[in-house]
């Protein structure tokens, strides 16, 4: 009887339009769609150049004294039911804190291999590119890097938004 209840409600919450990322921040883990692309946030964690995979994520300058560097690492995947059908991946997304306080991520270097870079995606293709060392890795997910002062961290939660023209979800952070 209570598997039936919360079948009925669940079914009721979805009806209403209760959609993961645009009433409510979706978590880490779950793929939100925006215009035919499931975006799915794997994991967010604070880098560390010194250690080994970390150094290979980024070559730049360490962050600024009183920052500290993350990486959200995702996925973006094409689930269009049309084989023709090829769309641009989002390429505008945003961290915002309980304060309102916007980060815009650190533009990375085409050469790296874990950077979160922009493309058309034809039907089932993703970013990370199946079999690419991104994909392969330990995160499985290409990475949007972001410098945040210290103070910011305790400003949770903080959320990544996906800003698409008429389309925008956020994803909760796990950190």
């Amino acid at each position: 009887m209570a598997c039936a209840a919360a079948a009925a409600l669940a079914s009721v919450m979805v009806a209403c339009g209760d959609e993961p990322g645009v009433d409510e921040p979706a978590r880490e883990g779950l793929a939100i769609d925006i215009d035919g692309i499931n975006y799915n946030v794997f994991i967010t964690r604070q880098l560390n150049l010194g250690i080994p995979p970390d150094k290979a994520y980024y070559e730049g300058p360490p962050a600024k004294p009183g920052n500290t560097l993350y990486g959200v690492f995702l996925q973006a995947c094409n689930i269009s039911e049309d084989e023709d059908r090829t769309t641009i991946a989002v390429e505008d997304f945003v961290v915002e804190d309980n304060q309102g306080n916007e980060f815009e991520p650190i533009e990375l270097p085409r050469r790296n291999a874990f950077a979160y870079h922009p493309r058309v995606l034809g039907k089932d293709d993703c970013i990370p590119e199946a079999g690419s060392v991104a994909q392969l890795g330990p995160t499985a997910g290409s990475m949007l890097l972001f410098q945040f002062p210290l103070q910011v961290t305790e400003n949770r939660p903080l959320e990544l938004i996906i800003r698409r023209a008429l389309d925008s979800k956020r994803v909760e952070l796990d950190l």
